[in-house]
């Protein structure tokens, strides 16, 4: 598409729009179904009725953490069961990149709750990897800030450089830099990664917008249908550009973008209008990143 095909991105009020020219949706949780504290009932109604008329829908996060305490987490969020088929995370896939490294002891810089990769990994393979410190690791992986509620990027600086001075990789269980948890901004391990980048670290990313995670959902969208699927008859919903809307665009796929979510500013004063349209433009300039719709909030 041109710069003048690009500038046509259509604002729409209901996913039913659109919806009818695709047979998969590819759909993020966070910022679209839930805000970490509570569902938007009208975002999980207009998945549930994309299904009801044949479709099929996976949910697809930069959750580091494997997909099943995930879909309880969504489930008891009250996302109905009816609203999805299957999940994938950024945690299945990183579970993967562990394996890959089996035998070779690791850092681990993220909270407790994450820990759940790491018993995923004994499961399936038998053992269970060693965490060291980083004088003994022989890559990082990076699942968030410890302490996300009370610390910031900026309290890993000596860890981050101390890594760095063994040019060790990290795997970067979640690339998001910033969520939303109710109305509090919380920062991910994609803030930490990117610093890492600065100091000339090299990063490995798990989740969106890298390929490994499309493959894997795409994969799941395909059992779920009992048939193979064509690009062009999936449809990515998000609401972070640089994640969700270019990682669609990198995978070959459309994309709806949700503006009332990460990037709520373009709404201003008042979240339920459209948003700024020469805001949205600037946006989508900025990231090389177009989708083929934009919504406020994901409702029917």
């Amino acid at each position: 598409m041109d710069r003048q095909e690009h500038a046509q991105v259509r604002q729409i009020s209901g996913l039913s729009e659109i919806s009818d020219r695709y047979d998969a949706i590819l759909c993020d949780i966070w910022g679209v179904l839930h805000n970490g504290v509570a569902s938007f009932a009208l975002a999980s109604e207009a998945l549930a009725s994309f299904r009801r008329r044949g479709g099929v829908v996976v949910l697809i996060t930069n959750a580091p953490r494997p997909s099943p305490p995930v879909r309880r987490q969504v489930l008891r969020l009250g996302v109905p069961a009816e609203a999805f088929d299957a999940v994938v995370t950024s945690g299945d896939v990183t579970i993967g990149l562990i394996e890959e490294r089996t035998g070779d002891p690791v850092l681990h810089i993220g909270p407790a709750r994450d820990l759940s990769l790491f018993d995923a990994v004994a499961e399936a393979m038998g053992r269970r990897p060693e965490l060291v410190s980083v004088e003994d690791a022989q890559y990082a992986l990076c699942t968030g800030l410890r302490n996300d509620e009370t610390e910031m990027p900026d309290d890993y600086e000596p860890e981050l450089r101390a890594i760095a001075s063994r040019d060790m990789t990290m795997i970067c269980a979640n690339p998001d830099i910033v969520i939303h948890r109710g109305e509090n901004l919380i920062f991910c391990a994609g803030a930490l990664a990117r610093r890492y980048e600065e100091l000339d670290g090299p990063v490995i990313y798990a989740g969106k917008p890298h390929a490994r995670i499309y493959d894997r959902a795409l994969a799941l969208a395909e059992r779920a249908r009992g048939a193979p699927l064509e690009k062009r008859g999936v449809l990515a919903i998000g609401d972070g550009m640089k994640t969700d809307i270019a990682g669609a665009a990198r995978a070959g796929l459309d994309a709806l973008f949700v503006t009332g979510g990460i990037h709520r500013s373009l709404h201003g004063e008042a979240p339920a209008s459209p948003a700024d349209p020469v805001e949205l433009q600037r946006l989508y300039e900025e990231y090389a990143s177009w989708p083929v719709a934009a919504i406020p909030a994901l409702q029917p």
